[in-house]
């Protein structure tokens, strides 16, 4: 066995001379204990909000959206696209017609973003998890539906259940004569009954979902769209999916996947989490350093121990290597504990929601959620095992200065 892993086993547990010694030990391992555990925890949890919100911007965000780099609208009708479309990796290909236009219900008014989409777009069973009052149909057997975004319910005060008023949609007409006596006669004006209403996030609550067929009436544009959407069946490689286009694309396209279309999106979230991380890092080293004070009052108890080990041979290394072991399995201890009983608590919230966000009954969860990623109990153990062998060897120094007076006096 390693002789400077034996003799900082030995102190570990050993009795020492000053009691003081025992309690800041233990001060420290509690602190570290605390520190990791908590860091653990909230690390967790920020996974766990990642995961929910990142699940409700999927819902209706697709894998893979082609868009024209130039321009607003594209013909979808070439050779290419009528091959991909029969692609067997693809689930979904949906075809978009977007544009803003001016949306009134009863006598208010908002400018949205009208977005027709291809029957495809109702291959995604997650639609529904969004809805939060009507359903998510746009035709039935009367014709076409929209689905807002609770933006637009919010400020137009849409009735769902209301059959008898729909929603107007003004838009703009091609080549329209801005000098006519009536400002009507240069507008198409369609009204639709909604069906439903979604919630997400902002950026996406100021849509109305609509037929493609109901958006090229409205827009005037009876070939070409604006975009596609795309869903991969499982196992198909979302990123090698994406470069084979934007090869066969070339630049008159942008493919983009999911992170770059919510590029924002992705950053705050990660810039969260870190920021959080550092803070909580700096708690956890003055934690950590605690270990300073424990290890020179174990240095100063064992003065005699240092001596007669120089005496019998032992060199500045191996002193200095003891009480570097010593201070590292001390805060080590603290540490594995400390991930351990942030796991455990991790799993109880995950599986019964002790800690509640809200006594409400909420849309998504109320309870704080919880995502484990093994990176980040490594990202612990590391922050922990780095600072606490800083703090070791600073105070494993004091072992050997003024060794040979020691000697001297013994």
């Amino acid at each position: 066995m390693n002789t400077a892993l034996y003799i900082a086993k030995r102190y570990l547990f050993a009795k020492k001379s000053t009691n003081a010694i025992n309690i800041i030990s233990a001060i420290s391992v509690v602190g570290v204990f605390v520190g990791s555990a908590a860091l653990i925890i909230i690390l967790s949890v920020f996974n766990g909000f990642e995961d929910v919100v990142l699940k409700m911007f999927n819902t209706i965000t697709p894998q893979v959206v082609i868009a024209p780099a130039q321009g607003k609208t594209f013909d979808p009708n070439t050779a290419y696209f009528k091959t991909l479309k029969a692609n067997n990796g693809i689930y979904s290909y949906t075809e978009v017609l977007s544009e803003n236009a001016l949306l009134r219900y009863n006598d208010k008014q908002s400018v949205g973003l009208i977005k027709g989409v291809s029957e495809d777009y109702l291959k995604n069973k997650s639609l529904d998890s969004i809805t939060i009052d009507g359903s998510f149909v746009l035709e039935n057997k009367y014709g076409s539906n929209a689905v807002i975004g609770s933006a637009i319910q919010t400020y137009l005060m849409v009735n769902t259940t209301d059959p008898f008023n729909q929603l107007q949609i003004f838009s703009p007409k091609r080549g329209g004569n801005v000098n006519s006596v009536n400002p009507a006669d240069d507008f198409t004006i369609l009204s639709i009954p909604v069906s439903g209403v979604f919630e997400v996030q902002q950026d996406f609550d100021n849509i109305a979902i609509v037929p493609l067929k109901f958006a090229r009436t409205l827009l005037d544009e009876p070939e070409k769209i604006s975009s596609i959407e795309i869903n991969l069946k499982p196992g198909i490689d979302v990123d090698k999916f994406k470069e084979e286009i934007g090869q066969d694309l070339g630049s008159k396209f942008e493919v983009k996947d999911r992170i770059q279309q919510n590029k924002v999106l992705y950053n705050i979230l990660g810039s969260e989490k870190w920021a959080v991380y550092i803070i909580l890092t700096f708690v956890l080293i003055i934690a950590i350093f605690n270990i300073i004070g424990s290890l020179t009052m174990l240095v100063i108890d064992k003065v005699k121990d240092i001596a007669v080990l120089s005496s019998l041979g032992a060199g500045k290394k191996l002193i200095k290597r003891i009480f570097l072991f010593e201070g590292m399995m001390i805060t080590m201890t603290g540490c594995i504990f400390g991930l351990l009983v942030g796991f455990i608590f991790c799993l109880l919230q995950q599986k019964f929601g002790l800690i509640k966000m809200s006594q409400d009954d909420l849309v998504i969860t109320n309870a704080y959620p919880v995502g484990f990623k093994w990176k980040d109990f490594v990202l612990v153990f590391l922050t922990v095992s780095i600072f606490s062998f800083v703090a070791s060897a600073l105070s494993s120094n004091l072992s050997v200065k003024k060794i040979n007076n020691l000697n001297q006096d013994l």
